[in-house]
């Protein structure tokens, strides 16, 4: 899974460069994003979504498990995510817990 990181103040903006995060893709996503997170205390993690057309439950599993990873110490934001996917998060509940922004930018300024 390829995802990208740039660290910026007390942010870290991980973007996604998979088209689907679905059951397939969980065990790599897990992991990566665990590698993102591990390497010191964060604030803030912002995930580009920007390139995701789908996610399943399998994919909301991995950022909830990743977010309670992070015992507390910092928070998840989902940035430019698709019409779909940002209605996955709404019929789930789950963008009570991962707020939804339109981009990256607006995710930092929040």
């Amino acid at each position: 899974m390829n995802i990208d990181v740039d660290r910026r103040d007390e942010a870290i903006v991980a973007t996604v460069q998979a088209p689907r995060l679905d059951a397939a893709q969980a065990s790599a996503f897990r992991t990566a994003l665990l590698d993102v997170v591990k390497d010191g205390p964060t604030a803030r993690l912002v995930l580009d979504l920007q390139a995701v057309k789908m996610i399943d439950s399998s994919g909301l599993g991995v950022l909830v498990s990743v977010l309670k990873s992070m015992g507390g110490r910092g928070s998840i934001a989902i940035a430019g995510a698709s019409a779909a996917v940002q209605g996955v998060f709404k019929l789930t509940r789950l963008d009570r817990v991962f707020p939804l922004h339109d981009s990256v930018a607006a995710a930092l300024a929040a």
